[in-house]
């Protein structure tokens, strides 16, 4: 008898205690009354936001502040937690609808002109793409005729998959070639003064107490004197390490990519590397970033490693959508910094603005001008392409970096 009180008894604690830690794992209880949400709750895909973004006020504070899901289109739930004035926790739960309501990206020239006969293929020089559509229908209204002279007023149209639609006019411009002429007439290029920025003179502007001036390099520079380069102010130095050979090309090495980067350190310039792709999966970035990292292994990579895209020309035939393009340089920086690098990626202030947008990584940005405007983060800034520095023949692009990482 006394056994089957011993085992009732430890059952009914047993319970008890289950009792309690099933309370206490159990989710507070749904109550909507304690908050208020913003009016709109139409969320842009690939929006960066968390619940408190949605919340115009509260009687407590969020307990659970996570980030909201927007990669997919269509009404989603939001469940948080959040302790009301009487610090009870209590679950509030709304709905969402993530919509793609941006209209397609599209590039291109106020006109264009070809010659009579020319083969110009227009939507090969127009750049079209969607942040959420891989595939957006692009094409030209009106008709031209390249063997026929003129000017004609055409219409390009980008609709995405969600019915958004982006519509420019432009001109083409079919001309006859003029006669030839026997009158020599000097070079417009050789008439005009040559215009660079002097090393010294960056120095002079951008140099302080948070940033250094540098330089980046590739074969396009010839034979570097880095003894020179250094002796002129220079700190550190941006190298080319190879680059890819169009779609699906094969991979490069800069053929001055060893002695730049031997030369270079041997005089204690600080290094960081570059690599030039024409990536169109994030399959392929992978694989890139793995042959950058075995021609560097060998070096001291102080600076970061920058993926360089630019191949806009390309893009239409790539099938990715923007926020795809971004993915794919993505999948080239955390396989670089997952071996221990910083990953940057570079790009124009415009490119940066339009395209390059759905990223957290550092950036190099490139904006050739005296004083950037560009608002978002960045780490380093190639601000000419038009340098002069003791040490190079040639033209070279001269950067600002900064020490603390931000600008």
């Amino acid at each position: 008898m006394k056994k089957k009180i011993i085992i009732i008894s430890s059952l009914g604690a047993i319970l008890i205690v289950l009792g309690v830690v099933i309370s206490l794992l159990a989710p507070p209880e749904i109550d909507n009354t304690g908050y208020t949400l913003i009016e709109n709750l139409k969320v842009p895909v690939y929006s960066k936001l968390k619940v408190k973004d949605l919340i115009a006020s509260i009687d407590g504070k969020v307990i659970t502040n996570k980030t909201l899901n927007t990669e997919e289109l269509g009404k989603q739930e939001v469940s948080f937690v959040y302790k009301d004035k009487n610090n009870k926790e209590k679950r509030g739960v709304f709905t969402i609808d993530v919509v793609d309501e941006e209209k397609p990206l599209v590039w291109l020239s106020g006109s264009y002109s070809a010659r009579v006969g020319s083969n110009l293929n227009l939507e090969d020089e127009i750049f079209c793409a969607d942040n959420y559509d891989s595939n957006p229908t692009c094409k030209i209204e009106g008709t031209y005729d390249l063997n026929t002279a003129g000017t004609y007023n055409l219409t390009y149209v980008a609709t995405d998959s969600n019915k958004n639609e982006e519509r420019i006019n432009f001109t083409l411009n079919v001309y006859e070639p003029a006669p030839a002429t026997t009158t020599q007439t000097p070079d417009a290029a050789e008439q005009r003064e040559e215009v660079v920025t002097a090393f010294n003179d960056v120095v002079a502007t951008h140099k302080d107490e948070n940033t250094e001036i540098g330089i980046d390099v590739s074969k396009w520079q010839g034979d570097i004197d880095f003894r020179k380069v250094k002796d002129a102010g220079a700190t550190f130095v941006m190298i080319r390490v190879g680059s890819q050979q169009g779609v699906d090309g094969e991979y490069i090495l800069d053929p001055y990519f060893k002695q730049n980067i031997e030369n270079a350190l041997a005089n204690d310039l600080k290094v960081g590397v570059y690599f030039y792709s024409y990536a169109n999966s994030k399959k392929e970035a992978r694989k890139q970033a793995t042959w950058v990292l075995d021609q560097i292994k060998d070096y001291e990579i102080t600076l970061p490693i920058a993926f360089d895209w630019e191949c806009y020309n390309s893009f239409n035939q790539m099938e990715l959508s923007l926020f795809g393009l971004n993915e794919v340089a993505e999948s080239f920086l955390e396989k670089v910094e997952d071996k221990g690098y910083d990953g940057m990626l570079y790009g124009s202030k415009n490119y940066l603005n339009s395209i390059w947008k759905y990223h957290d990584y550092d950036v190099w940005l490139a904006h050739y001008t005296d004083q950037t405007d560009y608002d978002s983060h960045y780490i380093m800034w190639q601000l000419c392409q038009d340098g002069r520095i003791d040490g190079i023949n040639t033209a070279v692009d001269i950067n600002v970096l900064y020490k603390n990482d931000t600008k």
